[in-house]
């Protein structure tokens, strides 16, 4: 099994907005420009335009924290709608809790939770974290680090065409 992930987010911004939504650049440079949820790269999703700003606690149901940079989530779409408003105590903030204690990797990039964590079956099921999509993705980005790395070895070699 494989790590969750290798480098966690975390929440460095510090100024204030009336739109949450003005945080966007600044949460996707503190979440690595990846999912909080699932460390999947914004670019395999289309970039920044295509993410969303999920509010940790629902904005619904605690509107007084609906711009507090400190209750909002780098996340893609698919886990932001799968999520809603529901405001389980089950979810883990992926600023304030290693992921990698949680959640492991398959040697494919499937996500799976770890038996011991209830949080993590919880957010599992809920996120719809199984779904292949994360696999492949984490494949794919493994892929394309491993050919960058190779592409800067070939450029540091002596070859005659």
């Amino acid at each position: 099994m494989f790590q969750f992930r290798l480098v966690a987010p975390k929440r460095t911004y510090n100024k204030d907005y009336k739109n949450y939504r003005s945080y966007k650049p600044h949460l996707a440079k503190d979440f690595n420009e990846c999912c909080g949820y699932t460390n999947c790269h914004h670019s395999w999703f289309g970039g920044i335009s295509n993410f969303h700003i999920d509010h940790f606690k629902s904005k619904v149901k605690y509107p007084d924290l609906e711009t507090e940079y400190s209750n909002l989530v780098y996340a893609c779409s698919f886990t932001n709608i799968a999520k809603s408003d529901d405001d389980s105590p089950l979810y883990l903030d992926p600023c304030d809790v290693d992921f990698n204690f949680h959640f492991e990797r398959d040697k494919f990039g499937n996500i799976y939770p770890k038996a011991y964590s209830e949080s993590a079956e919880y957010m599992h099921k809920k996120l719809k974290l199984y779904l292949r999509r994360y696999g492949l993705i984490w494949t794919l980005e493994f892929l394309s680090q491993k050919w960058i790395a190779l592409k800067k070895i070939l450029s540091n070699l002596d070859i005659e065409d």
